[in-house]
């Protein structure tokens, strides 16, 4: 890892308050992450990146993915076969008239996406994340 991992925020750091997290994110950030919005399909800037590096929570910092696990998978959002298991909670999300798991930060507790069974090989997981609650840092 880079030195800028050095930098990502303690989870002491963490904003504990709704008026801190709106000084902390952007207008679009607060509604993804702290809202459980949703952003357009294939709107988000990571949606077809292939650069080498890692994608982390834009509320706090934790990485929560690897570039070599990113796959395309059509849907119109960034697409991960896997997630390092300490970074990520999985909940079930019965709203809108569906049946899906959500997947949250495990640090900050930010709305990431949502996880479904029909990925590819090794896990035949598809990580379904919205670009706004991702910041990407390539590969030194």
């Amino acid at each position: 890892m880079s030195d800028s991992a050095d930098a990502t925020p303690e989870p002491e750091e963490v904003p504990d308050s709704d008026e801190e997290w709106r000084e902390r994110l952007s207008e679009e950030e607060y509604e993804i992450l702290r809202e459980r919005g949703t952003e357009a399909r294939f709107s988000g800037e990571h949606v077809d990146r292939k650069d080498d590096g890692v994608y982390k929570c834009a509320g706090c910092g934790t990485v929560i993915f690897e570039s070599e696990t990113k796959y395309d998978s059509g849907c119109g959002w960034p697409s991960f076969y896997a997630a390092d298991e300490s970074t990520v909670t999985l909940e079930d999300d019965d709203r809108h008239g569906m049946s899906r798991v959500e997947v949250k930060c495990a640090t900050c507790d930010g709305h990431l996406g949502h996880v479904f069974q029909d990925g590819p090989e090794p896990t035949g997981e598809r990580f379904c994340i919205n670009s706004v609650a991702l910041d990407f840092e390539p590969e030194e």
